[in-house]
């Protein structure tokens, strides 16, 4: 008989990721049409892919230290042409230097690395960290992954040990996690995030639904915090990062700190839980959250780098029994190392070039160029949103995202019910069919009961198509209202 969808692993077939669903596969579909000129019936000319957070694609440009670095470290011969990289290619000495180094540290990035990543380069990492927070930070607690999913592949793996095992994550939540622990036969325990507090952790509800799943015989171990959020946007206050570890430490759970877009904060500034962490020890000299066990995770693929393809990332461990942590290190070397030259960019995320380098002043225009143009973006979409009917937004906070609440027309929800699908499910299907933009419907990530949204990064070039968006909602509700 073979290999059918009955008989294969039914954790995978039970798995849902949505970011690239079915909608995501219809814009590719439209897109390869329009590639080939054969979308004559289409009403639009480009597909916006605003269904994901994926910045090269939609044209975010790469810095320039980073690839001219990357570049030498994938053909070192081009180091015996010294004269021709500075005077001719553009290259600064800061770039030929930084690549013999990490040539030196890592050797060819053709060849594999320790299990945890290149020594050095976790030492840089590690003083990066220590930069951040404050407090030291120490290397061989540092692990190098091929981005942060791989982390949490990892950390989920080694943290669940069969259905009863929960894992408190938050609604709405990158669907990575739901995902993982599908595959996994763990059990989800998921806690609401409060829309109505910039979509903020609320200690209350987190204490509910950990109360429930032990009451049901769930062994919880672990909540899991993104931050700033994904989809929400949301940038975490101090007293909610605070909050967060007294609780995790009273109940003696993990805490997987997920924070990717630590350098994409709009409105106030990022809260690391490291930091947190060691300011309550420092508060408690009795030791009684020395046991207290953090996970954080970080990742070349968003902030300003945005280096998706390169996969390169870390997580790094605190008050972890020496002995999980061997399991740790047994299964990333099971999976190998991380990429070499996707380790080599995240030393180059974490030790940019400096006042005074030659790269320096570069580095600073296309850095701060990017991050401007993300913050335009996201507050011409929050704008759109304010003027669309029954369109509620937060403001930009952070990360690449947007999470609006849409109330739509009870008509639409018949229309939807007749095509099997939910009401966020048909508008994001509708939109994408009427102007090529993607993104993707709140259902896909969790939401409140009773609400709908969707999300879309604001990734995309200009703001032309946010206009797009405007006209389509209208033309929406008039004809649903």
């Amino acid at each position: 008989m073979g290999l059918t969808i009955d008989n294969i692993n039914q954790n995978v077939v039970a798995a849902k990721y949505a970011v690239r669903g079915e909608l995501a596969v219809k814009s590719e579909e439209y897109r390869a049409k329009l590639s080939k000129g054969d979308a004559k019936d289409l009403p639009f000319d480009q597909v916006i892919s605003a269904n994901i957070g994926n910045p090269q694609q939609l044209d975010q440009k790469p810095i320039t230290f980073i690839r001219q670095v990357l570049s030498l470290l994938e053909n070192p011969l081009l180091l015996e042409k010294e004269d021709v990289l500075v005077q001719s290619l553009g290259y600064q000495t800061d770039v030929i230097e930084r690549a013999r180094k990490l040539l030196k540290a890592a050797g060819s990035v053709g060849a594999y690395s320790a299990s945890t990543g290149v020594p050095a380069i976790k030492e840089s990492i590690a003083e990066f960290l220590e930069r951040r927070d404050g407090f030291p930070a120490d290397p061989s607690k540092i692990y190098l992954s091929a981005g942060a999913s791989s982390g949490v592949n990892t950390l989920l793996n080694v943290i669940c040990a069969g259905p009863k095992t929960g894992i408190l994550v938050p609604i709405p939540q990158y669907p990575l996690y739901t995902a993982t622990l599908a595959v996994l036969n763990a059990t989800c325990v998921p806690y609401l995030l409060d829309e109505h507090r910039h979509w903020g952790t609320n200690l209350e509800t987190i204490r509910k639904s950990y109360d429930e799943a032990k009451a049901n015989g769930t062994d919880v171990r672990a909540i899991v915090i993104i931050n700033p959020g994904n989809p929400t946007g949301a940038s975490l206050p101090e007293e909610d990062v605070r909050a967060v570890l007294e609780f995790a430490n009273k109940e003696n759970l993990v805490v997987m700190a997920d924070e990717v877009y630590q350098t994409n904060v709009f409105l106030g500034e990022f809260h690391s839980f490291k930091r947190m962490l060691r300011l309550l020890q420092q508060e408690h000299p009795d030791g009684s959250y020395d046991s207290l066990q953090l996970a954080s995770l970080h990742s070349v693929s968003k902030g300003m780098v945005g280096e998706c393809g390169h996969r390169g990332g870390y997580f790094e461990l605190c008050g972890f029994d020496p002995e999980v942590e061997a399991q740790i290190y047994k299964f990333v070397s099971i999976m190998l190392c991380a990429p070499v030259i996707g380790q080599c960019l995240v030393e180059l995320m974490v030790n940019p070039p400096r006042k005074g380098d030659p790269s320096y002043e570069l580095y600073e225009k296309e850095y701060n160029g990017i991050y401007n143009g993300l913050r335009q973006r996201a507050a011409a979409l929050h704008n759109a949103f304010d003027e669309m009917e029954g369109v509620e937004c937060d403001e930009p906070q952070g990360s690449m995202y947007l999470f609006p609440t849409i109330n739509l027309p009870a008509k639409a929800a018949e229309a939807a019910k007749a095509e099997g699908r939910t009401a966020d499910e048909f508008y994001c299907m509708r939109l994408l069919e009427a102007t090529g933009i993607c993104v993707v419907p709140g259902s896909g990530f969790g939401q409140k009961e009773n609400t709908l949204h969707f999300r879309t990064t604001f990734l995309a070039p200009g703001t032309e198509w946010v206009g797009s968006i405007v006209k389509f909602h209208k033309e929406f509700m008039d004809k649903y209202r």
